[in-house]
């Protein structure tokens, strides 16, 4: 008995030990950043669906904790519903083609100026003069898209979009559809430097042998204030090269932004990781795709309404990296310490659940080795007394045994032990010659 009771202390304190360091691992393991996100592929055959390629390679290369599952979808309109609707946590989204209501920037992966170019010497000056006329429109598998953008554009000067017609042209032909005067203008929409915009300048200069003219936009703020999935944006001189260069001066567009965009309820810390994990493997994205170095931060005071900075990234992009890390570390601290309470609390119920156990096994076992006691010296009819108490408490020790295996040994060898002493009593009580009754005469 004394045995039994000397181990129990220490077999409780390993125990609530073993629990404790489960729960905290358990706890570092789920609530560290660690999960598997649903990210769009982007459309096929796109620079989104190459840059969602290498990213996830990339990133699941340097931050093994976290996994990607890839969700293919048909247009960008399905993937902004997708993200509504919570099917994915990651998505390439252009600010001008329904954004979700519920989506929010962790990193800008290109601007691409609206690009309105007419060949020199055009009378067309604003955009409203493209009325009555035809534009060029680059064949690509956004070009319908692009289509959509020019007639948000137009319905800011009231020009309704069938009064411009548009053709879709490979970009090789638009410069002599221009000098033909088949057509009076190209949209492009590229970024500052290499890409459509570029290329387009380029046919144009090629044909008309003169350098092309891009469109200002003076009224860009404003339609920004109407439309806030645009951007103004200042073209400098020869942003689109050529010689003289194009533009001869800078001059005021728009531009749309391609973003990655995260569900507005996503935890603080994995969105601060996404955000992190893009701009800090900008160098090994590079490699396999040249587009990447176009990768920017958002401002962490952009106010748009239209897929506004995530805090997790605001917060990364103000505090710097080692703040960030100090943040992750206290965010862990905050989860951890109400865990290893809960497991400390939790080691104790059981403590005193197991121990209440013990006293009732070892009282079950006490309660054996007196019936053993008592039939050594008892009478038939006490015997049978006995038996039945020894019948008892077998009953409830084969109950407890089922959830208690641990105690089975102790208990068998008790009840074996009562059980023997109560036969060999019989025995002896069998084998006794009977008491003699009267009195002999002499």
């Amino acid at each position: 008995m004394q045995g039994l009771r000397s181990h129990r202390p220490a077999t409780l304190i390993a125990a609530g030990v073993f629990l404790l360091v489960a729960l905290l691992l358990s706890a570092f393991y789920f609530w560290s950043p660690h999960a598997t996100l649903r990210v769009t592929t982007g459309l096929p055959g796109t620079v989104g669906e190459r840059f969602i390629s290498a990213f996830v390679a990339v990133s699941t290369a340097i931050y093994p904790q976290v996994h990607y599952q890839l969700v293919p979808l048909a247009n960008m309109e399905d993937s902004a519903k997708a993200m509504e609707d919570g099917k994915v946590d990651l998505a390439i989204v252009r600010t001008d083609i329904s954004p979700p209501t519920n989506g929010q920037t962790v990193a800008i992966l290109r601007r691409d100026v609206v690009a309105i170019i007419v060949p020199s010497g055009s009378s067309i000056k604003d955009p409203s003069e493209l009325s009555g006329k035809t534009i060029a429109i680059p064949e690509s598998l956004l070009q319908e898209y692009n289509s959509k953008t020019l007639d948000t554009i137009l319905s800011y000067f009231n020009v309704s979009p069938d009064k411009v017609k548009r053709i879709f042209l490979p970009i090789a032909e638009i410069g002599a559809e221009i000098h033909k005067k088949h057509v009076a203008a190209a949209l492009a929409m590229g970024p500052i430097g290499p890409g459509e915009a570029t290329n387009v300048v380029a046919s144009i200069a090629k044909a008309t042998k003169s350098a092309p003219e891009l469109l200002a936009i003076d009224q860009a703020d404003a339609i920004v204030k109407r439309f806030p999935g645009f951007e103004s944006i200042d073209v400098p001189e020869g942003a689109f090269k050529g010689r003289p260069p194009t533009p001869d001066d800078t001059v005021t567009c728009l531009a749309v932004t391609y973003r990655m965009v995260v569900p507005e309820g996503m935890l603080n810390v994995i969105a601060g990781l996404i955000g992190r994990s893009i701009l800090q493997t900008r160098e090994k994205l590079m490699a396999a795709l040249p587009l990447v170095s176009q990768i920017e931060a958002p401002d962490p005071d952009d106010k748009s309404p239209v897929l506004p900075v995530h805090p997790g990234v605001s917060a990364y992009l103000s505090s710097g990296d080692q703040s960030f890390l100090d943040s992750l570390q206290q965010y862990l601290y905050v989860i951890g310490i109400p865990m290893s309470l809960f497991g400390s609390l939790g080691a104790v119920v059981f403590g005193q659940v197991r121990n209440k156990k013990l006293e009732n096994d070892q009282t079950e076992i006490y309660q054996l080795l007196v019936i053993a006691e008592s039939a050594r010296t008892a009478e038939a009819p006490e015997l049978d007394n006995l038996e039945g108490e020894l019948n008892a408490t077998v009953a409830n020790c084969v109950k407890e045994g089922a959830n208690d295996a641990t105690q089975l040994p102790a208990s068998t060898l008790a009840i074996d032990h009562a059980r023997r002493a109560i036969d060999r009593r019989r025995a002896q009580l069998n084998q006794a010659p009977a008491p003699e009754t009267g009195f002999r005469q002499g």
